[in-house]
């Protein structure tokens, strides 16, 4: 009989993780390398923090490597596959998680920074995915995992250029889901808010939970690692996108 071990979905795969050195990247980063994966992990300014969890992953026996990225740079996305494709090998599963998020009210927001918040938020997920799906279609076997926010469906309080590029993902993941999933590719996305420990924070952490969340605290970036894990390990959810917010949103 077949191992049909939760770990056996994930072991011996690669992973492409983007934005390795947030918070989240770096919780998503360790359940994968404790899961057998290999892993590609991207940066954009916090080397330290990504070369850290490369480290954590060896001693596991993973492989494990680490380049900068800019996703502002239209020419990133091509730039990293090809980079994880020389190193590793054909990636399995990518985990999106690089983002930028300026708090801007509407009438401040120029067009540097909405171009900047689509170029990062939806431009890069979207040619990363574009360049991975020909091969995990071949191969049968993908998961694509974006992460959007609750701003999309909310609006959110970091501004319309922010809400509009997270809510562009739930589009994007809809339209891709439908067309690839009888390839054993599944495409989801995780919309969290007001998650501890990341730099996107828009509350203090030290202070009282908002009142808007039942569950009255914040969220933690190992709760949300357990939530992705989940769902790539899951051959038959793809086409969602799933809010992890303390109950503030119910949809």
């Amino acid at each position: 009989m077949a191992n049909t071990g939760i770990d056996s979905v994930l072991r011996d795969r690669v992973a492409l993780i983007t934005g390795a050195s947030g918070g989240i990247g770096q919780q998503i980063a360790r359940r994968l390398a404790e899961s057998g994966t290999d892993l590609m992990l991207t940066y954009g300014s916090h080397a330290d923090e990504a070369e850290h969890v490369a480290d954590q992953a060896r001693k596991l026996g993973r492989r494990a490597e680490v380049m900068q990225a800019d996703f502002a740079d239209p020419d990133s996305p091509a730039r990293v596959v090809a980079a994880a494709r020389e190193r590793l090998g054909d990636v399995d599963v990518l985990v999106a998680a690089a983002g930028v998020a300026e708090q801007r009210s509407w009438p401040d927001v120029d067009g540097a920074l909405w171009d900047e918040s689509m170029t990062v938020n939806v431009r890069a997920p979207f040619f990363l995915t574009q360049r991975m799906l020909p091969r995990m279609i071949e191969r049968g076997f993908g998961r694509i995992l974006l992460f959007s926010s609750v701003a999309a469906f909310t609006g959110g309080v970091i501004g319309p250029h922010y809400a509009a590029a997270k809510a562009a993902l739930h589009g994007l993941t809809h339209h891709l889901a439908a067309r690839v999933a009888d390839t054993g590719v599944t495409v989801n996305a995780i919309a969290p808010a007001l998650i501890a420990g990341t730099r996107m924070l828009p509350v203090d952490p030290d202070g009282p939970a908002p009142p808007m969340i039942p569950v009255g605290r914040l969220g933690t970036t190992e709760e949300v690692a357990d939530l992705a894990l989940a769902m790539l390990r899951n051959g038959y959810l793809t086409n969602k996108i799933i809010a992890l917010d303390g109950g503030a949103y119910p949809d």
